[in-house]
C-alpha cells in the first residue's frame, strides 16, 4: 500500500486489509515514496479512525517505498495516479511494472483515486477509510476466487 507520506492513506489501507485478510496467506505493508516521515507513527486521525473500526495501526512506522518492494510483494497498490507513476519509474521491467497498480482500480471503482485527507477534517479520514475498505474486500475476494 503506498501512498505519499506514508502517515494517512496507505496505514490505513495496511492495517485494514491485514485486518481483513488470513496472516498466514498475506503479507500486508505500506510505505511512502516521499522519506518525510520515515520512522513516524500514522497521523494521529489515522489511527483515530482505524481504532474507531477496531484497527491498531499505531505502531506502524513510516517508511520510504524501495526497488526492491518489486521482489518482496506481489501486488503493490497505489493511492493516486501520481504516486502510481514514481512506483513505475522505479520499476526495471515490465513485469514490476504490472505488479502496480490504483487500489481502488484493483478494488472495482475504475480510475478513481483515493483523496489525501491531510489538509481536510476527520469526516475525510472516515470518507478514506470506506473507500479502502470496500476496496480492499473486493480485492480479496478476487484473490480468493484465483
Amino acid at each position: 500500500m503506498v501512498c505519499l507520506g506514508n502517515i494517512c492513506r496507505s496505514p490505513l489501507a495496511e492495517g485494514i486489509m491485514a485486518s481483513l485478510s488470513n496472516p498466514d496467506r498475506v503479507v500486508v505493508d505500506s510505505a511512502g515514496t516521499a522519506g518525510y516521515h520515515v520512522g513516524n507513527p500514522p497521523d494521529p486521525r489515522s489511527i483515530a479512525v482505524a481504532a474507531a473500526h477496531g484497527i491498531d495501526i499505531g505502531r506502524q512506522r513510516c517508511r520510504k517505498f524501495q526497488a526492491s518492494d518489486f521482489e518482496e510483494f506481489d501486488y503493490i497498490f497505489a493511492m493516486d495516479l501520481e504516486n502510481l507513476a514514481h512506483i513505475r519509474e522505479m520499476a526495471r521491467n515490465a513485469r514490476e511494472r504490472q505488479k502496480a497498480s490504483l487500489l481502488l482500480e484493483a478494488g472495482g471503482f475504475g480510475k478513481m483515486e483515493v483523496p489525501d485527507p491531510y489538509y481536510g477534517g476527520e469526516d475525510g479520514f472516515q470518507y478514506v477509510y470506506d473507500l479502502i475498505e470496500q476496496a480492499c474486500r473486493k480485492i480479496l475476494e478476487h484473490l480468493e476466487r484465483n
